[in-house]
């Protein structure tokens, strides 16, 4: 297996009492008192020589206490996390999140990725089969708070950034206030929000975001069947289908920009080419159509005899749905697909399309011709995957 494993979190020791801190992570002194308030001061490897420590929203260090603050007093307005077991991941400029109560260090944005999401929340009003990050109910009255925190670091030049969950819908008027944050603080930024769009049944909700007048929003909203009991079945709330049905024609009457997105599994791909012709005869609108692979995580893989099927198998029906589309003229990618399972001349329709810090490639890619057009596989994938994949030669 090949591909660098990209941490996003780390864990260490708190010395402080003090409610979660989100700053910007520097990794040299800030000399300007103003800026330092939103700084982390990252010590790595080596203790601070007569450098001021005070002033910062916090430090982060994987040296032990003692070795930060050599005259044996801390600063109290600079609550610390130490001896933690990675810091290597940490750019500067990087925003962190650092939980004083168990010394749980997050980075929430990363200014070497271009996959930066802002997660808006754990709880959600489907329960997929598939689902790679299963739903959990807890406590969200100061989540809107801290996304708008993270928002106001975020830097102006950021290219793209996504919002998922969860279902971010359920923040209500809290979501609002996020995009509207994002529309007057990254305006430039493309925002791509995941959705299952089942809110949207209700018009004035598909009114109220259209109100916000984001530049450049564009909702992900799946779809699974032609077929509302087979939909519901996969979503596993009954209904669901007529809602987001209803959800898509409300936000199109909005003018809001829309991609269709459908998971292949052993559930779905017998019925691409009828769901393929459905969604162009009642949703011409959509922007985008993408027709992805599964990612074994969460209840993928505990319903894996449910799901699980070689992506070789189903190529007549993928090959038929993206025909259908591409000549309907329609918009449409194939994501989550190694390039070697994929009849050749499906190639131009396969996107890089898995986030860096979950890609990988394995040891028989390596030889592939075609190796930097793929895109790989996602590392929950590396036990359990096509055993069709072999290096391309051309």
């Amino acid at each position: 297996m090949s591909g660098e494993v990209i941490r996003r979190r780390t864990y260490g020791k708190s010395a402080a009492d003090a409610p979660p801190v989100i700053a910007i992570a520097a990794l040299g002194p800030v000399e300007s008192d103003g800026l330092r308030k939103d700084r982390v001061r990252v010590l790595r490897g080596c203790a601070p020589s007569g450098e001021q420590l005070g002033g910062y929203a916090a430090i982060l260090t994987d040296l032990r206490a003692e070795e930060v603050f050599l005259e044996g007093k801390q600063h109290s307005e600079c609550p610390l996390i130490y001896c933690a077991e990675h810091l290597e991941h940490i750019y500067d400029g990087d925003v962190l999140r650092l939980d004083f109560r168990n010394g749980h260090v997050q980075s929430l944005y990363r200014v070497s990725s271009s996959n930066n999401v802002i997660f808006a929340t754990d709880q959600c009003n489907s329960n997929c089969v598939m689902c790679s990050q299963p739903p959990k109910d807890i406590d969200d009255s100061e989540t809107v708070r801290e996304h708008l925190r993270l928002v106001s670091l975020i830097p102006r030049r950021t290219h793209e950034l996504g919002i998922t969950g969860g279902e971010p819908t359920l923040l209500g008027d809290g979501l609002f206030r996020i995009l509207e944050a994002c529309r007057d603080q990254l305006r430039d930024t493309k925002l791509h929000m995941l959705t299952n769009g089942r809110l949207f049944y209700y018009r004035w909700f598909a009114e109220r975001l259209a109100r916000v007048s984001h530049p450049n929003l564009i909702l992900g909203i799946p779809l699974y069947s032609n077929l509302a009991g087979l939909h519901d079945y996969v979503v596993q709330a009954k209904g669901a289908f007529d809602q987001t049905m209803v959800g898509l024609h409300n936000l199109a009457r909005y003018q809001q920009r829309i991609e269709i997105r459908v998971v292949i599994h052993k559930q779905t791909y017998q019925r691409l080419p009828e769901l393929a012709e459905f969604i162009y005869r009642n949703c011409p609108f959509a922007q985008h159509v993408a027709l992805m692979g599964l990612e074994l995580m969460g209840y993928t893989k505990r319903n894996l005899p449910l799901l699980w099927i070689d992506p070789i198998e189903y190529q007549d029906q993928l090959e038929a749905a993206v025909t259908y589309l591409s000549w309907a003229g329609m918009h449409v990618s194939i994501y989550n697909h190694q390039l070697c399972v994929l009849k050749k001349h499906l190639w131009p329709y396969a996107r890089k399309s898995i986030s860096d810090f979950k890609n990988i490639y394995l040891d028989e890619c390596q030889q592939c011709a075609v190796l930097d057009r793929c895109g790989g596989l996602f590392k929950s994938a590396e036990q359990i995957h096509s055993k069709h994949i072999a290096s391309v030669t051309l």
